[in-house]
């Protein structure tokens, strides 16, 4: 008898994701491929048609460009446009670019509001406005309003669908209101009670919600407004409010303190996602820059910063060029200088990945900000002592020469010392000014430290040989 998990069957789909989880198959992508072009929309359909947002995503990143558009041509009105939101920026304009605006509309207005507004605040106005027009007036002035706010602002994160209740009506009447409605949101966690203005009074959440009796009035069991947004607050200022209160959800407010939107914590995963790669590649200089951008927009966004560092490379080169009668009379620094110059950029490198980050999690602020610096600075004398010796040794030896261990060993104290003061130093300076730390930090610690590296390398070992 042949056992069940036995039985061949060769029309059976694919897995869809890898052996990892980590994206969609070979395989999965390749029977799409050949959906697309052989075997039609229906296959087409049963492929896709239990497919995450989240996996439609990298699937369709994975296709080619000419695929991509005829998966979402085939696809029509079954197309899940919550995908576009879990897609990179050039490829997400790209479909949408391709796309009938009046399927753009329709699928736009069937979204969350935050979502709809995540897809079109990247387009061209022209764009954006044909589409709007296009979807129904009430939808149409929630997400006109809520584009006109300030790109990474609350009021571009929120959604416009919440629940809000006035203070004199019952948990009956709430839940019963809550079944009979058509217009909820997908997902909420919490009610706003609201006055005639529609200023916010307090909110209850669900479970408290679930949990009292029927008759009892909501404004009896709301907790009061505690942790308002205001529009035009920075999203990355409201993930560090969730991140502190342990939010789920919380309440945006506008100028008159009416309560238009909420904020969700899966909204706020995104943020924190984000505002992480951003530092990251800010402090490699690598602006904003997407994995599938052009060869020439890549190009153009990196050329910025490297001409900045080739002028930075130069101010070095002018120090060592200040001492080149040394250099040429002992060969053994043109050697080691390099070295100073490699552990000191090092050094601030880690001191200064730690301050931004700091910085941005708001974990430095006046009351220790001098007890950080003090401790950076100690870091780089002590790390500064030991590589003096280690090295200092290691030269001595390498070019029999304990003057050459004793010249290296004080510059490297020296140069690790400066590391340590330019990595806190620069970035809590440059936030002062009300310049982002994580996009300019690094060219000037590094600047700092090749300079004071090989000034005091070469300037030590000049002074000291010409005293012997």
């Amino acid at each position: 008898m042949v056992e069940p998990e036995e039985i061949e069957r060769p029309d059976a789909a694919p897995e869809v994701l890898d052996e990892d989880h980590h994206g969609v198959s070979e395989g999965f992508v390749e029977a799409i491929g050949a959906a697309l072009a052989e075997t039609g929309r229906d296959t087409l359909l049963k492929l896709t048609e239990d497919l995450h947002e989240a996996d439609l995503a990298d699937l369709i990143e994975a296709l080619k460009p000419a695929e991509r558009e005829e998966l979402v041509r085939q696809l029509g009105a079954d197309f899940d446009f919550t995908a576009l939101t879990e897609l990179d920026e050039t490829i997400r304009l790209q479909i949408v670019e391709a796309m009938p605006s009046e399927l753009v509309a329709v699928g736009v207005s069937e979204l969350e509001s935050d979502d709809a507004v995540y897809i079109l605040e990247d387009l061209d106005a022209p764009e954006q406005a044909e589409i709007l027009s296009q979807i129904p007036v009430a939808d149409r002035i929630a997400l006109q309003r809520s584009l006109d706010y300030p790109e990474d602002s609350a009021g571009r994160l929120m959604s416009g669908d919440f629940i809000a209740v006035p203070p004199f009506w019952t948990v009956g009447q709430t839940i019963d209101y809550m079944r009979e409605s058509d217009e909820l949101p997908d997902e909420f966690y919490e009610l706003f009670i609201v006055d005639p203005s529609f200023r916010l009074l307090g909110s209850v959440s669900l479970n408290h919600l679930l949990r009292s009796k029927r008759p009892t009035r909501v404004s009896d069991i709301m907790v009061e407004a505690r942790h308002l947004v205001h529009v035009a607050d920075d999203q990355e200022e409201v993930a560090h409010m969730f991140g502190r209160y342990n939010l789920v959800s919380a309440v945006v407010v506008d100028d008159s303190e009416r309560v238009v939107g909420t904020i969700t914590i899966d909204d706020i995963v995104d943020v924190i996602e984000e505002e992480a790669e951003e530092d990251i590649r800010a402090l490699s200089g690598v602006g904003d820059e997407e994995i599938s951008d052009t060869v020439f927009t890549i190009t153009r966004s990196r050329f910025s910063w490297l001409v900045v560092n080739l002028g930075t490379a130069i101010l070095a080169s002018l120090v060592i060029g200040l001492f080149d009668a040394t250099i040429e009379q002992m060969v053994a620094l043109a050697v080691l200088m390099p070295i100073v110059a490699s552990m000191g950029g090092n050094a601030g490198t880690q001191t200064l990945t730690v301050a931004v980050r700091a910085l941005a999690t708001h974990d430095i602020d006046s009351f220790n900000v001098m007890r950080v610096v003090l401790r950076e600075t100690v870091v780089g004398f002590i790390n500064g002592c030991l590589f003096a010796v280690i090295m200092g040794v290691v030269a001595a030896f390498w070019f029999s020469d304990p003057n050459i261990g004793l010249v290296i060993g004080v510059a490297m104290v020296i140069n690790l010392v400066f590391a340590g003061l330019a990595g806190i130093l620069v970035p809590l300076t440059l936030e002062r000014l009300g310049i982002d730390p994580a996009i300019a930090s690094a060219v000037f610690v590094t600047t700092v430290t090749d300079v004071v590296g090989f000034f005091a390398f070469l300037g030590l070992a000049a002074w000291w040989f010409n005293l012997l």
